[in-house]
């Protein structure tokens, strides 16, 4: 069966008589979240060696036997077993080989094992994930990285559960800069709740003491430029962070992020909002150091102008992924295209 992602937190938590679970998509530290909050509720442990196997899934290019051995293996001392078969998508001939090992074991699912198997941004319509999502002992959870909102209410509750909680500026701020990988986020998160120390609120001056680096308010300069249309800061930003070893696909999520927020605020608009009310709804707000560069953009960027900067993102993403050709190149080329309607937006005010 498929899991959509707003079921996603309720399934983790009931899996009910589902026997095996596919992970997949681009934000790896979502993956490791899932499969560790799945292997606890259903071992009690991450290192029970009697109750939690790990392997690599090529074992099952050699000998896709292995699957319904594991599956039927009982835990030494009782309790069910978990086994957790990683990284599926290595190759496509091992994407296919798990796909095909899979859909015969789920003609006669034996014995009582959890199942779970990880892999990448493997795609929504790869058979690897088709043989799970038609199984209806079995499920596939796309984990893709968190959108504004839901990465709002991961930082709320990051916070919450060390007795904290977030000033608006801090918020905004925070979500800025966190996202891209939920492992990542929450690492940061601990951080930051180390740092403050005790019961009270974060503002943003601990945010910026505690996360703030150079790379992520470089990042910023970065989308902004994009979106202002200003070609030399484009290039000039890009390079650094080139230098500094930012990954081109870590850029291309964060500008898409921006542009989305872009989008919602011009669709709010289209629907009969001021300016002023669309950038009111925002979740998060505004970090307010950039509210005045947003609101420009909002009112410059037309609605099928930010739809394209979205397709040129997308299309450069994928490029990035599925092709020999350099990400570094790929992802500078599609900044520019992008950079330069943004600079026609903002002569055609």
């Amino acid at each position: 069966m498929k899991i959509t992602a707003n079921r996603a937190d309720g399934f983790l938590a009931r899996p009910g008589d589902v026997k095996a679970v596919l992970l997949f998509g681009p934000d790896g530290g979502l993956v490791r979240e899932r499969m560790n909050a799945l292997t606890k509720l259903i071992a009690q442990s991450l290192d029970d060696p009697f109750r939690v196997a790990e392997f690599s899934a090529s074992v099952l290019r050699d000998d896709p036997g292995r699957l319904s051995d594991e599956a039927a293996s009982m835990s030494f001392g009782g309790g069910r077993r978990v086994v957790r078969w990683r990284d599926a998508d290595a190759d496509a001939r091992l994407e296919t080989t798990v796909a095909n090992a899979f859909e015969a074991f789920f003609e006669n699912p034996l014995g009582d094992s959890f199942l779970i198997v990880t892999a990448g941004d493997v795609g929504a319509r790869a058979k690897l994930v088709r043989v799970f999502e038609a199984s209806d002992r079995a499920a596939a959870i796309a984990c893709y990285a968190d959108d504004p909102r839901t990465l709002e209410g991961v930082i709320r509750d990051s916070l919450k559960s060390h007795g904290l909680t977030a000033t608006p500026d801090a918020l905004a701020w925070l979500a800025e800069r966190l996202g891209g990988d939920r492992e990542v986020s929450r690492r940061e998160l601990e951080k930051l709740a180390m740092y403050k120390g005790g019961k009270g609120a974060v503002d943003e001056n601990d945010a910026r003491a505690c996360i703030g680096d150079t790379s992520a308010f470089e990042m910023d300069d970065l989308i902004y430029a994009v979106g202002d249309g200003d070609h030399g800061s484009v290039q000039r930003v890009y390079g650094r962070l080139m230098g500094e070893g930012t990954s081109p696909i870590t850029i291309l999520n964060a500008t898409a992020r921006h542009f989305l927020r872009l989008h919602e605020t011009r669709g709010r608009m289209n629907d009969g909002k001021s300016l002023e009310q669309a950038l009111m709804a925002l979740r998060p707000p505004l970090f307010f150091k950039v509210r005045g560069r947003f609101q420009h953009q909002a009112a410059s960027w037309s609605e099928s102008l930010i739809v394209r900067a979205l397709d040129l993102l997308n299309d450069a993403e994928l490029q990035a992924k599925s092709t020999d050709l350099p990400a570094e190149a790929i992802t500078e080329r599609a900044l520019m295209q992008i950079a330069q309607a943004g600079a026609s937006a903002r002569r055609s005010r």
